[in-house]
Formats: structure tokens, sequence, C-alpha cells
């Protein structure tokens, strides 16, 4: 008999968790709010050195926290964030023009610090 006590059942609905940035935004896949266990508050961290951004689960009451997913009536699971400010911010640190170019940057769980890391250097451009 095979001891399954340290098996986990796999979840093929989460999917690879990435995002998306466009010159309108960034989208936050479902993969990344599943595997983030629906995070309604976060701190966004961007190392300008390295090119990385990471989302920390956080509390509401933390320090530059900001809010994340909010359960929606259609029952859509994403997360889009509008801002001029953070979408110049990709645009310089990269040196990308996104009024000509999307791109999407796959997600790596972080469990043990609570966050999802995203390494800008790894961008696919999207089609």
């Amino acid at each position: 008999m095979i001891d399954l006590s340290n098996f986990k059942t796999f979840d093929f609905s989460e999917g690879v968790p990435y995002i998306s940035i466009t010159s309108n935004g960034i989208t936050f896949n479902k993969s990344v709010i599943m595997k983030m266990k629906y995070p309604a508050y976060v701190k966004l961290l961007i190392n300008e050195t390295d090119k990385q951004i990471a989302v920390q689960v956080c509390d509401e009451h933390d320090d530059k926290s900001v809010q994340f997913y909010k359960e929606k009536s259609n029952g859509v699971v994403s997360v889009r964030w509008n801002s001029k400010d953070l979408i110049n911010t990709i645009s310089r640190i990269c040196d990308w023009d996104l009024n000509q170019l999307s791109h999407r940057v796959n997600g790596v769980l972080v469990p043990e610090m609570n966050l999802m890391l995203f390494n800008l250097n790894e961008a696919v451009t999207m089609v």
C-alpha cells in the first residue's frame, strides 16, 4: 500500500499565474488571485534594479496597502489596475513603448513570504 498522506490533489482550474501589461493598465489573471488565496489587500513592491515587481498580501491598515481582490457580481475573477503612474513607471524601468506593444509576465508564488513575484526581464510580447 502507498502512503498518500503527503500528496495533495492538483487543481487544474488554477493555471499559470501571469499579469498583462498594456497602455491601459495591468491585469492580474485568475490564477494569481487563486494561488494567493483571494487577498483583499496587497502591497505593490518594485525592484527597479532587477526589473521585478511583487504583490504581497497585507492587512488593509498596513502602510501603502491597496485594495486587490473584490468579488464581482458577474463572477469574473481578475484584478485590473489602471494607474497611469504605475504604467509609466513600469514602461520607464523596462524601456517599453506600451502604446506599440503589450507584455505578459508569468508569476512565481513565494508562499513563505505571501507574495507573487513577476520578473519583467522575462516578459513576452503579446500579439
